[in-house]
């Protein structure tokens, strides 16, 4: 039995936002998301992709046949407050019954349904169905690095003005091959252009300071920003890891541990790798991670 954790809405959020060559949660032993409020909370507006939780008349949790137990990579359950594991309630009554039977830890949503609808509203919805194609249609948002302050995405993510709106983006850190041309709608962010190709010979480390210098001024003035490179998967996630280290002084370990959370296809080419380790030098003084491991 794997037990019950906690949450947050952040980790939820980029649960949702998992992309490969199409969106995760068309994966059918992806996502399972139950929501245990009434079936009025639930029908007014809910988490989008969440299924209504039913109970036989023995008061026996009924999942859907379509929903393998055992094989499900995330379990999350929600009601609409819930932000603890100790008290009773339909969460964790349900979260209690499902851990029975699955191999992962089945995930209570800290603060429910109001808190992550306060956060993320625009991931609310009154669709209860959803074909394959229309899941695989589904436009993913970039990942959230920091809540609320920083995000990491793709070119397509980044030139989408309902996404800037949405995440209230005031900043963008274009981190491809060529400059980056915003359209009228979404002339007022602030650009920053890193023109370096995704290859192992390319100079990302001397962008490093002037990129973490650009972000954390926005950041500490209470400006969102997202940092993009072509596909959302090697240069994005180098210029990340690169801050984390700069600001938060984190270790390039935790650094890469706390992106591959957020993202868990990043992948930092092995040129770039290096460049965070030297990075990593400057910064804190010494190499404490070893970049040559496997994981790197």
């Amino acid at each position: 039995m794997a037990g019950t954790v906690l949450c947050e809405p952040t980790e939820l959020y980029n649960i949702l936002n998992q992309f490969s060559r199409s969106p995760r949660l068309a994966e059918s032993n992806y996502l399972c998301l139950i929501d245990t409020r009434a079936e009025r909370d639930y029908n007014e507006s809910h988490v989008i992709t969440a299924i209504k939780a039913k109970w036989d008349c023995d008061g026996r949790l009924v999942m859907p046949p379509s929903v393998e137990v055992d094989s499900v990579k995330y379990i999350i359950v929600y009601d609409g407050n819930t932000s603890s594991l100790l008290p009773s309630g339909p969460a964790r009554e349900c979260a209690e019954r499902l851990e029975k039977f699955s191999r992962n830890p089945i995930r209570i949503l800290n603060g429910g349904y109001e808190r992550f609808s306060v956060f993320y509203p625009f991931f609310r919805t009154q669709k209860i169905i959803y074909t394959i194609k229309e899941l695989e249609n589904l436009r993913p948002y970039p990942v959230e690095i920091l809540p609320g302050q920083l995000y990491m995405g793709d070119h397509e993510q980044a030139g989408n003005s309902c996404i800037i709106k949405d995440l209230k983006l005031k900043a963008l850190v274009s981190v491809i091959n060529n400059f980056l041309f915003l359209s009228s709608e979404d002339g007022n962010c602030a650009v920053m252009n890193i023109c370096v190709p995704d290859s192992a010979d390319a100079d990302l480390y001397a962008s490093f300071e002037n990129l973490c210098v650009f972000v954390g001024s926005h950041l500490s003035s209470g400006s969102a920003v997202l940092i993009f490179s072509g596909h959302g998967i090697s240069r994005c996630s180098a210029a990340s890891m690169a801050f984390l280290v700069y600001h938060l002084k984190y270790t390039l370990k935790d650094a890469w541990d706390h992106v591959l959370q957020c993202k868990r296809n990043m992948r930092p080419n092995r040129g770039f790798v290096q460049q965070l380790s030297n990075w990593e030098l400057q910064t804190l003084g010494r190499r404490i991670t070893d970049v040559s491991e496997p994981n790197f």
